[in-house]
């Protein structure tokens, strides 16, 4: 059965990465530029993931975790964030609102395809 991710990011480049480094893998994946946008096609296409940006125009990563977070829809589906913040209260912040997984900007493409196979397995 196809997994379904949703990835979130305002970087068209970092969303393209995610696409060629997934996409030959059995997922649809959808993409959302911002904030609200993801938010709007989660209740559209029920990601079984999603990849956050955290620094996003209107909502954050971590805005939009803690609104995933409060639907029933969505309460236990994974969330990886995707950040350059790697200080400890960043992180933690992303804890409290529901993060799973973090993976620091810039990361590798096996390292995102490890993390994301393992997160769906």
């Amino acid at each position: 059965m196809t997994k379904v991710i949703l990835i979130a990011d305002d970087e068209p480049q970092l969303r393209l990465l995610v696409r060629i480094t997934l996409e030959d893998d059995d997922y649809a994946i959808y993409e959302a530029e911002d904030g609200q946008q993801a938010l709007e096609l989660a209740e559209k296409v029920s990601p079984d993931l999603f990849l956050l940006d955290n620094m996003m125009p209107g909502y954050s990563g971590i805005e939009v975790c803690q609104r995933l977070r409060m639907n029933p829809k969505f309460i236990h589906h994974p969330i990886i964030m995707l950040t350059a913040k790697s200080q400890q209260h960043d992180i933690a912040a992303g804890k409290t609102a529901g993060v799973d997984h973090y993976l620091i900007k810039p990361f590798s493409p096996l390292e995102l395809m490890h993390l994301v196979e393992e997160v769906l397995s």
